[in-house]
């Protein structure tokens, strides 16, 4: 595994000979490789939890800019839920203008720092990617996801990230229940216009899921902070211990607090869980709790905080997508000496990212693929000491397109563990369905919008994982725009 430095030396020489080429042919930067994204050894990230990837040095970034082929049809815009003008911010990278590049991108997308780190750019706008599609492998397209990161944190580090500039007052007041990624869109937007608004935030911290879901060492704490900070120095008040439902009826929002519009972005934070024998054992968690403890309640510093968490030294976790693979990687930080990752169906069905995957595979958890848990195991003080599982094959596609699993009768097997971790997927929060019954909801609990983000509650508006289903923090940014839109048109057109 090359070092920073190697990588950097690398590029740096590719750079110039590029740069003597003068300008470069379609052929010429088609045959550019791809480059490596600098990161710690898996030896080293699994006693710590800096974050692993370490970022684009200058030269990488203007090597992997220079590939991108300028479609005039930009493909990869349309793979991108908030549409960035992606050829036009890296064309500025590889012209050096590292300041119009983030300006760019800033247009349309309000958490670069964040995006470029989590986003799954394979299955978005580098799928979209002429360049993969020219080199027959989609993970060699352009990587846009790292160009992104790179000019965000550029623009944070230097300390030039501004929050964005604040039309005058118009004296209409807007609500937002909920502090992850659409609210936090969606407040910037109103709040741009000159609305007063107000975000209602249940934990002490807001963020969403990007303050508790996401590991520190996938996403910097310190950098979902600065984005909170640029809110507050745009003029939006932040309530944190504030449960809309339970402290405050939201009707009231609406009815005595003056507010002209009201956005729902409370997420998808209800877990799912197996319904299998044992689930109720010491030793089984969600996910959710088991990261929020991890993230937003630092159990990881154990010298600094006094949180109770799991120390289990033989994990297994039960899923196949991201938030599987972080629960898994942050056992191994917590101590584990064995992690499982227990999964129904094959690699190429997972749906984490390809990345996540990788990086899970170097720090040495197990997949166990085609298995899943049927029964978990306890001693006579209902505490964790197996999993039973069973093995599958793959059948038919069954609704989302993938090969139905099917169990293989006689195949169980057991699995000696002192932990489970349960990261199959969440529901919708239920809370505001059941205290505003005005609201509609389907039969999962999603809340229901039109085309312009509103709820069946006038001058209510919702986006996100609530509405959406567990999906990516992305498509909740774009849900954010849209609602604002809307709310700006209603109350524009008030005026």
């Amino acid at each position: 595994m090359k070092t920073k430095e190697q990588l950097d030396a690398e590029a740096a020489a590719l750079l110039e000979t590029l740069r003597a080429k003068g300008a470069l042919a379609a052929k010429d930067r088609a045959a550019i490789p791809q480059q490596d994204m600098p990161s710690q050894t898996p030896e080293a990230r699994v006693r710590n939890t800096r974050e692993v990837a370490e970022g684009y040095t200058e030269a990488m970034a203007r090597v992997e800019s220079m590939r991108c082929l300028q479609c005039p049809t930009k493909p990869c815009v349309a793979g991108c839920p908030v549409e960035i003008d992606i050829p036009g911010f890296v064309k500025a990278i590889a012209e050096g203008r590292d300041g119009d590049a983030i300006a760019i991108i800033k247009r349309t997308s309000l958490l670069p720092s964040v995006c470029g780190r989590v986003c799954p750019q394979e299955t978005q706008c580098m799928e979209k990617c002429t360049l993969g599609k020219i080199r027959k492998d989609m993970q060699q397209s352009v990587a846009i996801g790292r160009l992104e990161r790179y000019a965000a944190d550029l623009e944070r580090e230097a300390g030039r990230a501004l929050p964005p500039p604040v039309k005058p007052a118009t004296g209409r007041k807007v609500a937002v229940i909920g502090g992850g990624p659409a609210s936090i869109t969606f407040a910037v937007d109103v709040r741009r216009e000159g609305h007063e608004v107000t975000l209602f935030e249940a934990l002490q911290k807001p963020g969403g899921v990007l303050m508790y879901g996401i590991p520190e060492f996938r996403l910097p704490k310190a950098i979902v902070e600065t984005e909170i900070d640029n809110l507050r120095k745009m003029g939006v008040e932040i309530r944190t211990n504030f449960v809309i439902g339970r402290s405050r009826p939201l009707k009231k929002l609406l009815q005595e607090d003056g507010y002209s519009a009201v956005f729902i972005g409370t997420g998808a934070g209800l877990p799912k869980f197996m319904d299998i024998p044992g689930e109720n054992f010491v030793g089984v968690f969600s996910a959710n709790e088991y990261l929020t403890r991890a993230n937003l309640m630092k159990a990881y510093d154990a010298e600094r905080a006094d949180t109770p968490i799991s120390h289990g030294k033989r994990v297994a976790v039960l899923g196949g997508g991201n938030v599987a693979m972080d629960a898994a990687r942050t056992a191994l930080r917590l101590g584990a000496e064995k992690v499982y990752l227990v999964y129904r169906r094959t690699e190429a069905e997972m749906p984490a990212r390809v990345e996540e995957v990788h990086h899970a595979k170097e720090e040495g958890v197990e997949f166990k693929l085609l298995q899943n848990a049927v029964r978990i195991l306890g001693d006579d003080q209902d505490v964790v000491t197996g999993l039973e599982c069973i093995r599958y094959e793959l059948g038919e596609p069954d609704a989302s397109g993938r090969r139905r699993p099917v169990a293989i009768p006689g195949s169980e097997f057991t699995l000696e563990v002192d932990s489970v971790i349960v990261a199959i997927g969440n529901e919708s929060n239920p809370l505001i369905a059941a205290t505003t019954p005005e609201i509609a909801v389907d039969k999962h609990g999603h809340i229901q919008v039109d085309a312009n983000n509103q709820t069946s509650m006038p001058g209510v508006f919702a986006g996100g994982d609530i509405v959406l289903g567990a999906a990516t923090v992305i498509l909740a940014m774009g849900e954010g725009r849209r609602a604002a839109a809307s709310v700006n048109r209603m109350l524009g057109s008030e005026t």
